[in-house]
């Protein structure tokens, strides 16, 4: 198991597993919300297509046919429906669930220096957003594909409004306009 001291961030948490897995030498890694949002039998959804060479990021998808969203808050609900539109403003790529917390891709895109993981502004909320962005930027093959999101009732999230909303906005806006790479 790999651990951090103390808690640096989501983003410096996903960072930190995905250097491990490859120092493993694995080929493809998969990410799930560590809140238990996610179901893990769903995890074929995300993988196969990599697998089978279709795709080289699947980024999962709450609102696609065949997706759930058992117990989302209104609130939820209508930020995750804007959150695509402003991906596409800001990316000029369309896609359904830009903030889904499961996706899976291939590690080799690591290794490609326009997607530059190891930026400390990228510790928190900003790196799966960014890491999508800058792989559509990139040119690789994105694909979603539908999955269950459950909402547990309040206080199973640890994400703030405002504070983590920025985070998640951050990456569009800095890249959009050219402020990070």
């Amino acid at each position: 198991m790999v651990r951090h001291e103390r808690n640096l961030g989501v983003g410096a948490a996903i960072r930190t597993g995905l250097e491990e897995a490859r120092r493993r030498g694995l080929e493809i890694a998969a990410i799930l919300s560590g809140d238990d949002q996610h179901e893990p039998a769903e995890l074929p959804r995300i993988l196969v297509p990599l697998f089978a060479g279709e795709a080289d990021l699947v980024q999962g998808s709450r609102w696609l046919p065949g997706g759930a969203t058992p117990g989302i808050p209104p609130e939820r609900r209508w930020l995750t429906r804007l959150y695509p539109l402003l991906f596409r403003i800001a990316s000029g790529h369309a896609i359904t669930d830009g903030t889904n917390g499961m996706r899976a891709f291939r590690l080799s895109l690591l290794d490609d220096p326009r997607l530059r993981l190891a930026q400390a502004w990228l510790d928190r909320y900003e790196l799966e957003p960014y890491l999508l962005y800058q792989a559509m930027r990139a040119g690789y093959r994105i694909r979603e594909a539908p999955v269950t999101v459950r909402y547990h009732g309040r206080g199973t999230t640890k994400m703030r409004l405002l504070r983590d909303g920025w985070r998640i906005l951050r990456p569009l806006i800095f890249l959009r306009l050219g402020m990070r790479h």
